[in-house]
């Protein structure tokens, strides 16, 4: 991969990576209601997770969505229904339901899966595969591109949660915990929103 290209993608994934979207306001939510620590599961489901996805949309899928308008748009509006689930669960609860019907943050599993439902992350892999995952060398670009992803997602997935953390320490009371996890569950709702205006 030339410089200049590998110079471009890796300001393309620092911005991707931290601008806001459901997988940074999720991560902060669990951040907030969690703690750092209960929430590494999620952080590193996301890190790595997203960088599978786009390993696999570059190496393998990237010609059947680009010429599947139908496959692509199912995906969004599901990712879209269950975003919109997930902000509600944030909003009500803090998070998603454990075996005792208590909130509790994602596992590595639910938040690597998450990424294959997720519009954003659907936008963004074949937005960057379809630039940077080379036709004459598509394992060893694709590889390149993951690779760069996974430093990015742990960069930004930690900052959010962290960021989540510092919340929680204000909202020490019911009342103000409450109005994180509402503002929490209309940030999600929100990029949803911005999602489908694009």
């Amino acid at each position: 991969m030339p410089t200049d290209t590998f110079l471009t993608l890796l300001l393309l994934a620092g911005s991707a990576a931290f601008t806001p979207g459901p997988n940074n306001a999720l991560v902060a939510a669990s951040g907030a209601n969690f703690g750092y620590r209960r929430s590494l599961p999620h952080i590193l489901g996301i890190s790595f997770g997203f960088p599978v996805m786009i390993f696999i949309v570059g190496f393998f899928l990237a010609e059947i969505f680009r010429h599947s308008d139908l496959l692509r748009e199912t995906l969004r509006w599901v990712g879209v229904v269950i975003l919109l689930w997930l902000a509600w669960k944030v909003a009500n609860t803090g998070g998603l339901g454990g075996a005792e019907g208590r909130p509790r943050p994602f596992s590595f599993v639910e938040a690597a899966a998450f990424q294959w439902i997720n519009p954003k992350g659907w936008a963004m892999a074949i937005a960057i595969t379809s630039q940077f995952v080379s036709v004459e060398a598509p394992l060893a670009s694709a590889a390149i591109v993951a690779a760069i992803f996974i430093v990015a997602g742990l960069a930004s997935a930690s900052t959010w949660a962290l960021a989540g953390t510092a919340i929680r320490r204000v909202a020490n009371t019911p009342a103000r915990k409450r109005a994180v996890n509402m503002a929490m569950g209309a940030l999600i709702a929100g990029c949803v929103l911005l999602l489908l205006a694009t």
